[in-house]
């Protein structure tokens, strides 16, 4: 299999069918075999009934369902564990993450010398003083304390090599740190 899309959501019960529907008229275009793997965060609304109403239409979507809210970290290392691809494509479930970008970043990792590709929320539609700002301060520190310079460390939208997932271990807020930790292990960005 090529890709496993892996969505992590909490409360995201209108945004997903939307976001099911996008991302598989793109793999469908592109012909891809894929599965996508849609980890609900312990929400307090609707959107697991949306999953499981999602599975009866689409043989490819999976989904784990936590009891309560863990965080993002978690709901990734539990979708890395499950996900049989060979690449491993992770995006939020906001609709700010574009699946049309999915076959850019397929063709880069893939004919490329990188085991992660990193998407670049060039325009956002968060509030700039909380979410901008200090986004913007995150990508710059974080730049220079690891050396690897991203222009958004924090964007959902990634591709990695499944070889990469599989050797990184995400807990706490780490997910934010994945690049980092895929270099310290020997990877290429």
């Amino acid at each position: 299999m090529q890709l496993s899309i892996v969505i992590p959501f909490y409360n995201e019960e209108e945004s997903l069918p939307e976001l099911i529907s996008w991302i598989q008229r793109v793999v469908d275009t592109h012909r891809f075999s894929y599965e996508i793997i849609m980890v609900d965060d312990g929400s307090n609304d609707n959107s697991w009934e949306v999953v499981k109403k999602l599975q009866t239409q689409n043989e490819h979507i999976k989904g784990i369902s936590f009891q309560r809210n863990y965080g993002k970290s978690a709901a990734l290392n539990e979708a890395f564990k499950a996900a049989l691809g060979d690449y491993i494509i992770t995006m939020d479930a906001d609709l700010q993450d574009s699946p049309d970008e999915i076959p850019e970043l397929y063709e880069m990792i893939t004919t490329g010398r990188y085991d992660i590709v990193s998407g670049w929320k060039k325009k956002r539609f968060d509030n700039a003083l909380t979410k901008n700002i200090p986004s913007k301060l995150y990508n710059y520190v974080t730049g220079k304390l690891s050396g690897i310079q991203l222009h958004d460390m924090n964007c959902g939208l990634k591709i990695y090599r499944s070889k990469v997932i599989k050797s990184v271990e995400v807990y706490g807020e780490m997910h934010r740190y994945i690049p980092v930790l895929a270099k310290w292990a020997g990877f290429k960005k």
